[in-house]
């Protein structure tokens, strides 16, 4: 009776190439200690090759995903400045306000002003432009991007007086321009 490994060269299952590797690599392990196993540099340099690969693929995807949100917002913001903007045709008074370290002007009617400085509006930064949005538009612009956001005052800001201040019986009138 012949071995199995003859038996599978007789069938065609194996070649001769595979069978004396299966041989020489049944000898090298009979050969060593028992309890140590021996570890095939070039399958583990392989292994983390493959590990770093992988490792460089997530993470080119999680820089490529967080470009795509970014514009998506972006998209998001330019939607719901260029729906809501109001009409500032037939403005009158200058409206000055700071945009990065430049103060910039922006032209509105008397009803825009008061709105504006009462909190009901906002002035939003539209590309080299700028527009006016109400102001429940310009916090949610402002939850996906601040920076964009120039003007929103806070509807409840009570003016604190301070007792000793000389100046507390006078208010400023609200329109007051300089």
């Amino acid at each position: 009776m012949a071995t199995l490994q003859e038996q599978l060269l007789k069938a065609g299952i194996v070649d001769e190439k595979k069978a004396k590797q299966l041989k020489k690599e049944k000898r090298k392990a009979a050969k060593q200690p028992k309890g140590q196993t021996q570890i095939d540099e070039s399958k583990a340099a392989a292994a983390r090759a493959l590990a770093e690969k992988a490792e460089r693929d997530r993470e080119l995807n999680r820089k490529r995903q967080a470009e795509v949100e970014k514009k998506a917002i972006q998209a998001q913001i330019t939607q719901l400045i260029s729906t809501h903007k109001l009409d500032r045709r037939g403005g009158e008074l200058s409206y000055q306000f700071v945009d990065g370290k430049k103060i910039k002007k922006l032209y509105v009617t008397n009803d825009l002003q008061t709105q504006l400085t009462r909190g009901q509006i906002a002035i939003v930064k539209q590309g080299e432009t700028y527009e006016l949005v109400p102001a429940t538009v310009a916090e949610k612009i402002k939850q996906r991007d601040e920076s964009r956001v120039l003007v929103l005052h806070d509807k409840s800001a009570s003016q604190t007086v301070d007792e000793d201040d000389p100046y507390a019986d006078y208010q400023i009138p609200d329109d007051l321009m300089w």
